[in-house]
């Protein structure tokens, strides 16, 4: 099953935008492809940050597309919720239509929450 997640603008002022989190959960491994999709065009690099990965604000790079959106996947446990951010030329930013948010007392804010 696939589930997606979309953010429209429908301003014909304003340029098309569309954050995704797509999930796609396996029927063979408790396991859920998800994958990123961070609109970002003028930005050199996104990285996503989170529970799943240590808050690693290297290892997962999402790769800069053509129409100059940033996507990449992660295989992470279903039945799990992880924290996450987005680190977007270095400023973290959460994902505007989260599952959830979440305090962190450690970071004074509020983190994105992924639920699976």
């Amino acid at each position: 099953m696939v589930r997606r997640k979309l953010f429209y603008n429908f301003d014909p002022e304003i340029k098309l935008e569309i954050m995704a989190i797509t999930k796609q959960y396996l029927k063979t491994k408790p396991v859920c492809k998800v994958t990123f999709t961070v609109p970002a065009e003028e930005a050199n690099e996104v990285v996503v940050a989170g529970s799943f990965n240590n808050w690693d604000n290297k290892a997962t790079q999402l790769k800069k597309l053509k129409n100059g959106s940033f996507k990449g996947t992660v295989d992470l446990d279903a039945d799990a919720s992880y924290e996450f951010k987005y680190i977007i030329d270095g400023v973290w930013t959460n994902e505007e239509q989260a599952d959830a948010y979440a305090w962190s007392d450690f970071a004074s804010a509020e983190n994105s929450v992924l639920n699976l």
